[in-house]
């Protein structure tokens, strides 16, 4: 029988394991099995067209045209945007672009630079 590890949360030893997660029956505090890092925090893990891991601050680079909804403007091919904020929702990127103002955007129209 394989050892599991003790809760982290409030160090028990009689955690269980259902598909990729541990769980603890006295706090019924989950993780994940496989050793992956466990975050606390509400940031949204958001990956770009390459699957790189975009972060809050990011520079990145648009890969293809994108007409701005209800206005005959274009946001060309390698327009670079910094300080990129993430948010939860269809459109995961909040952000600034020079010459055309506060936009969102979809993670999977851009690169990380």
């Amino acid at each position: 029988m394989s050892q599991l590890p003790p809760c982290p949360q409030c160090g028990s030893e009689f955690t269980y394991q259902d598909q990729d997660l541990l769980i603890c029956p006295e706090c019924a505090h989950e993780w994940v099995a496989d050793g992956a890092v466990e975050t606390d925090d509400d940031t949204p893990v958001v990956s770009d067209a390459h699957g790189n891991l975009l972060q809050d601050g990011d520079t990145i680079t648009v890969v293809k045209d994108l007409k701005i909804k209800g206005s005959s403007s274009v946001v060309k091919v390698g327009t670079k945007v910094k300080n990129i904020r993430l948010v939860d929702g269809d459109h995961n990127i909040d952000c600034k672009i020079d010459g055309i103002g506060a936009m969102k955007l979809k993670s999977e129209f851009v690169k990380k630079v």
